[in-house]
């Protein structure tokens, strides 16, 4: 014999979180709606980045059939630039946005060299001492995912 399952008024909404306990009702309802409008933008954001990593990955492949580098330094200056310039536009923290950027690109030169060692001759990345300044510049000494991490940590307070 099985439990009846619960109804779903008594189920209580999984975006509610530790914060169900300390609330009442109305507080609860509206903190809810909030993160389902959040949980929305998260989705958008996965699918959006999806969609990069599709394009990016589509650039690796002709990096790699005319044996490019996988790391575009100057490319990367000039997007984190004008990626810091649009953050600020929008009132969100441009330094947020570089160490965001920086994670995606250090990801998408990983996916171009892949695909360069795939298919062709190993190519110069970040981690070639010819891009080795530049990216040292760029980074301000970021040296883990755990730095992006922690970025997301500190911003976090203004989307929960």
């Amino acid at each position: 014999m099985t439990a009846p399952e619960p109804s779903a008024e008594s189920a209580p909404d999984p975006r509610g979180g530790d914060a169900a306990a300390l609330v009442d009702a109305e507080v609860m309802a509206e903190l809810v709606a909030m993160r389902a409008s959040i949980d929305n933008i998260d989705a958008t954001l996965v699918y959006l980045l999806a969609e990069r990593f599709k394009a990016t990955q589509r650039v690796g492949h002709l990096k790699a059939a005319h044996q490019l580098p996988a790391g575009d330094p100057q490319r990367e200056r000039n997007q984190i630039a004008r990626l810091k310039h649009l953050a600020a536009e929008a009132q969100l923290d441009p330094e947020f946005a570089e160490k965001f950027l920086n994670f995606i690109i250090d990801e998408v030169i990983r996916h171009h060299q892949a695909i360069s060692a795939a298919g062709g001759p190993a190519q110069v990345g970040r981690n070639d001492p010819k891009n080795q300044q530049s990216q040292n510049t760029r980074t301000n000494g970021r040296t883990s995912e755990r730095a992006h991490e922690r970025a997301h940590e500190q911003t976090t307070d203004h989307s929960r």
